[in-house]
């Protein structure tokens, strides 16, 4: 296990060297959504329209962030738990999805199209909410803003500290710790 420093997007290369257990620091754009904004853009892919930003090589964080406080982006970011995007994760990943942010466990249909497709879950740690928001350079609402605090937004991140908790080939941090 040991520190990496990633910037996006992420290639299946490079996703594929992390473990399970490796401490990371994201830097680059990475993207919010909770299971409305998911619902909505499984179905952008569906019915074949426009998609706020290309997921091919992109990194989801599983976000509603708390308002921004003035001269600040963003406020509080914590992580929300994952397994209510489960039933979206599987087609984006298929679609080229490499990085996937939240916290708590993920069901074996997700974790199957991660091995498949080279994927990466990462864990953020639930009571560091501020101290995430800091590392979160600029956001901006970029689709779906009548989701308020649960629109799509575009986060510029330096050093976002996060844990690879189940790695491209299924080793989860659940089951091992």
């Amino acid at each position: 296990m040991s520190e990496i420093r990633l910037e996006t997007p992420l290639t299946e290369e490079k996703v594929r060297e992390l473990e399970a257990g490796d401490t990371v620091l994201i830097s680059g754009t990475v993207y919010t959504a909770r299971d409305a904004a998911h619902a909505r853009l499984i179905d952008a892919l569906d019915s074949e329209k426009d998609m706020p930003f290309e997921i091919d090589g992109q990194v989801i964080y599983y976000v509603g962030p708390a308002p921004a406080k003035p001269g600040k982006p963003i406020g509080s970011a914590g992580p929300t738990t994952s397994y209510r995007m489960d039933p979206f994760a599987p087609r984006l990943i298929k679609e080229g999805l490499r990085g996937m942010i939240g916290k708590g466990y993920r069901n074996n249909e997700v974790v199957e199209a991660m091995k498949e497709e080279g994927a990466v879950y990462f864990g953020a740690i639930g009571g560091a909410a501020a101290l995430i928001a800091q590392r979160i350079k600029e956001a901006e609402v970029i689709a779906y803003d009548d989701l308020g605090t649960e629109a799509v937004r575009r986060l510029e991140v330096e050093d976002l500290p996060v844990l690879v908790v189940i790695d491209a080939e299924g080793n989860s941090l659940y089951e091992t710790e």
